[in-house]
């Protein structure tokens, strides 16, 4: 099970991970034609403006940070709801 937390995490992941494909300095040895596509996905890539957009808009799907008691709550939720499903 992926939490909104953890979301917005991974997309901020693969936007670092992107821009490190993008410099040589950090991913030596990288083919051109992978930093190029890099590069093209960035260019379209969610800005932090966009993630705090959809987070205040689908606090369900995506959020910056979660309360660690809503947290603990929403992994209880899910678990209970395969077991009750078993």
């Amino acid at each position: 099970m992926t939490l909104p937390d953890e979301r917005y995490r991974a997309i901020h992941r693969a936007e670092s991970f992107l821009q490190d494909l993008c410099n040589p300095d950090q991913t030596p040895r990288v083919p051109r034609a992978v930093r190029d596509r890099a590069r093209a996905i960035l260019r379209h890539y969610p800005s932090e403006y966009h993630l705090q957009r959809l987070a205040e808009k689908s606090p369900d799907v995506i959020i910056e940070r979660m309360e660690p008691l809503t947290r603990m709550v929403m992994a209880y939720d899910e678990e209970k709801k395969y077991d009750d499903a078993s």
